[in-house]
């Protein structure tokens, strides 16, 4: 059963403070606010899945948190980001108007949020009850109707609308329940009940009886020598709204200085083009491995992983090598981690990813930290750089 706003709000707040106790999350997050007021993001099938909180300092709008309003995410803390801003009331005026034009006799009496294909988000239009129109958000365009094909579960197109929550095994959603409700244990305790979390700070939970055990994190450098390189991957956003492989892959290649353009890269993996576009199909995930190898001449060394664990993102992070990620019918690319264990009661760690994601389409975005716990991870890639 979904949670409250209220409850979720405060759940938020003690996870966000715990990050900044720890240090995950830097003074970029120091004194900001969480919104009382959340999005709700619902599933295909109806429910809500996860509400998006405003980030905000004073007035002015930072960032947003996702939380997650149904157990069968994992965790209540599913991803939380500076730089993007969040305007629900802009989106709707956009989505509204983007919708008029491309259908003037259009009627509906109400828009909500979807992730129709989790994480990307479209605006699902509705007229008593039933879906008149969905639009994807910034691009707006027409998600199709639900493929009658047959397919794997959790194996959708780049375009293709599905439930998360319907396709999830049953195994894994009673495994998830557990760890939410385990994790929302670790707040549902007297020496907090006094404490109001939705400010942000360092000193928030330096109360007795709570400490901030350890912290581990890295982000891709020039080189392994970070005392004297700043970060430096850079984010790309797909050109079309099925193109995220071609730019993922543009981002690996880019931080080993090999200069493709998305065009060439849809060419090479077969992704049709800007007018004509195409996503990769599940049964050519390898051709990643085959295009990355032939465009560099075979100086990288890509490898496949197939459902990659936490020590295989963190291994080639901490080697100072970025990943592609393929979560279901999507495509980013991993350029850092953070970990951090929590004493409160009992022991209970966070662990994140660093997603440089390139939806939406000719923007991106970049997720600091996306919750491991909370996401489904297909396949990752990794390269190594040849010796000679």
């Amino acid at each position: 059963m979904p949670l409250s706003v209220d409850l979720l709000q405060r759940v938020a707040g003690f996870e966000l403070n715990a990050l900044r106790a720890a240090e995950v999350l830097g003074e970029e997050f120091e004194k900001i606010g969480i919104s009382r007021l959340g999005t709700p993001i619902h599933d295909i099938n109806g429910t809500i899945l996860y509400y998006r909180l405003r980030l905000s300092r004073g007035r002015t709008v930072s960032g947003y948190v996702d939380i997650a309003a149904d157990e069968a995410l994992g965790e209540p803390l599913l991803a939380t980001s500076m730089g993007p801003i969040w305007d629900e009331k802009q989106l709707l005026e956009e989505g509204s108007a983007a919708a008029r034009k491309g259908r003037r006799a259009l009627k509906y009496d109400n828009v909500r949020f979807v992730a129709y294909s989790y994480p990307k988000i479209a605006l699902q239009f509705l007229l008593e009850g039933t879906e008149v129109l969905m639009l994807e958000l910034h691009t707006w365009a027409e998600v199709p109707p639900a493929s009658s094909k047959d397919r794997k579960l959790l194996e959708p197109s780049n375009f293709e609308r599905w439930s998360l929550l319907d396709e999830m095994p049953a195994q894994a959603r009673r495994s998830r329940a557990l760890s939410f409700k385990k994790r929302l244990s670790l707040w549902d305790v007297p020496e907090l009940q006094r404490i109001d979390p939705r400010l942000v700070m360092k000193e928030t939970l330096q109360i007795k009886d709570f400490a901030i055990k350890l912290f581990d994190r890295r982000e891709l450098h020039y080189s392994v020598r970070d005392t004297d390189h700043y970060p430096c991957y850079e984010l790309r956003g797909q050109q079309t709204n099925v193109w995220c492989v071609g730019a993922s892959v543009e981002m690996v290649l880019n931080f080993y200085r090999y200069s493709y353009d998305q065009i060439r890269l849809a060419k090479e993996l077969g992704l049709g083009t800007l007018a004509t576009p195409n996503g990769l199909p599940y049964a050519r995930v390898g051709d990643v491995v085959t295009v990355m190898e032939n465009l560099t001449s075979n100086a990288l060394d890509v490898t496949m992983h197939t459902n990659p664990g936490w020590n295989i993102f963190r291994n080639e992070i901490r080697a100072n090598r970025p990943l592609i990620s393929f979560v279901p019918g999507h495509s980013r690319t991993v350029a850092g981690y953070t970990s951090s264990l929590i004493a409160l009661v009992n022991q209970i760690p966070f662990r994140g990813l660093l997603v440089y994601d390139p939806w939406p389409p000719n923007a991106g975005v970049i997720t600091r930290w996306e919750n491991f716990a909370t996401q489904t991870y297909q396949y990752a890639y990794s390269s190594v750089l040849k010796q000679i």
